[in-house]
């Protein structure tokens, strides 16, 4: 699928494009460098967060002379919030990141993802590896380690708990709205005002909490989709503060790689790139400059 066509507009300083898909979806995409010609680099966002997590990565990357794409994905994108939980399996979410690719004219590029953009950057690295260039992934790691650990794994368990609960229907929309989204705000510990405020236009949207959840609900926990070896040169970065990730399947990860791996554990929470951006932006730099 190509999109139809990009709507280009600038939004309080930042740089946008509406990309608009086949199946009329269409996803804002915060973008930076087009007209350079270093290659191209692809950053996905996880929940609780939007593209607005990359803010300082995007123009950092594009200074460098690379070509920067971070779009809001499925459910994110106001024009792109399918309802049926069917609609957020790994495939499709997977697929309308090169439709994006495709839409832009990058017929290969590297991949940055954190928390469940780093779940689809494994998934595409798997099944896409051809379009790949370089993947940097933030905090999840190989999906099938990690699936491995929430199964087996006692510390993995008890930080994987609330997933059961996100599944439910309902009931997880009831409880982020709450008092004014208090307990989603809560979630977010190393963001300032600024992109709290943002996170929160989108997640107040009509359908958009019950759309974002839905990648929670798509997933088969008992018999998720095994990805295999990696074959594309990929580093990792895990903050050991992390109340969602244990380190086990972190450290399984790299059994799976039959490329360049580095691993890079931090002293740092879930949040990584709020927590040190020098660090992490530099970590991605390096990673992906070689390649």
């Amino acid at each position: 699928m190509n999109a139809q066509h990009i709507t280009y507009y600038n939004d309080n300083n930042e740089d946008f494009a509406d990309v608009y898909i086949e199946d009329n979806l269409i996803f804002t995409c915060r973008v930076a460098g087009l007209e350079n010609t270093g290659g191209t680099v692809i950053l996905l966002h996880g929940w609780p967060e939007t593209s607005k997590m990359w803010s300082k990565l995007l123009p950092f990357l594009s200074s460098k002379n690379y070509r920067v794409i971070a779009p809001d994905q499925r459910g994110y994108s106001k024009g792109a919030r399918p309802l049926k939980v069917k609609d957020y399996s790994a495939h499709k979410l997977a697929q309308d990141i090169i439709n994006i690719a495709d839409s832009f004219g990058a017929k290969k590029f590297h991949l940055v993802g954190h928390d469940w953009g780093s779940g689809i950057g494994w998934y595409l690295s798997s099944f896409n590896k051809n379009r790949i260039l370089s993947f940097s992934a933030l905090a999840v790691p190989h999906l099938d380690a990690f699936a491995d650990a929430i199964l087996n794994d006692k510390i993995q368990k008890k930080k994987s708990a609330y997933v059961k609960f996100f599944r439910i229907r309902f009931l997880p929309e009831i409880y982020f709205k709450k008092s004014n989204y208090a307990n989603l705000k809560r979630m977010w510990t190393s963001s300032d005002k600024e992109e709290i405020e943002s996170y929160l236009s989108v997640f107040s949207q009509k359908n958009a909490l019950k759309a974002v959840l839905n990648w929670y609900r798509a997933t088969k926990l008992s018999d998720p989709t095994k990805i295999g070896d990696i074959h594309v040169p990929t580093l990792m970065i895990y903050g050991k503060k992390d109340l969602a990730v244990g380190e086990k399947a972190v450290d399984e990860t790299e059994k799976y790689i039959k490329a360049p791996y580095t691993l890079k554990k931090t002293n740092l929470s879930h949040w990584l790139i709020q927590d040190s951006f020098e660090l992490v932006s530099k970590e991605i730099l390096n990673h992906i400059k070689n390649y």
